[in-house]
């Protein structure tokens, strides 16, 4: 017997244990989409976690108006606060320049937004790419989030499907 290999699948049994027993089941997503891109690839598989989200953590959410298609954001405004987004794409917080190094891309409608309580601002981080985040379907509401904790990649990558 390997004690060493034992002992890590105990931990890592008894640590997943524990973040179901606190924030509930864990879910898995393949990411299909490229809006998150090169933070997340399709391909990628997520698990993801409910837990309370804050700025720069990348979540998934049901569209609101396609049952069954699950997006990938980023957070960038929390409740309560004013979001500008410039014809530039420089995104103001409050009248604030957001530091968003994940971001490329920023081309894409610009706006003012007021994100009600219980609701946070996601947007894709190649704006050029996300067409269902805040901008177009509007703030999210927090139970309807999962957070993702971790990405893998598949061991064995599907071949590319040729269109």
């Amino acid at each position: 017997m390997n004690l060493p290999r034992v002992l890590v699948g105990a931990f890592v049994v008894g640590a997943a244990a524990e973040l179901v027993r606190r924030y509930g089941p864990l879910r898995r997503f393949e990411i299909a989409e490229t809006s998150m891109t090169p933070s997340l690839q399709p391909g990628d598989y997520v698990m993801t976690i409910r837990r309370p989200p804050h700025r720069g953590v990348i979540v998934v959410y049901q569209h609101p108006q396609r049952q069954g298609l699950f997006l990938t954001k980023r957070v960038v405004g929390l409740p309560g606060e004013r979001i500008s987004i410039q014809e530039s794409g420089l995104v103001l917080i409050d009248g604030t320049p957001l530091p968003e190094p994940w971001a490329h891309n920023h081309q894409g409608p610009g706006g003012d937004w007021t994100v009600p309580p219980g609701h946070v601002f996601v947007m894709g981080d190649d704006r050029l790419r996300s067409r269902a985040d805040s901008r177009f379907v509007g703030p999210v509401p927090v139970p309807d989030l999962d957070q993702i904790l971790l990405r893998y990649r598949p061991l064995i990558r599907k071949p590319a499907r040729r269109r």
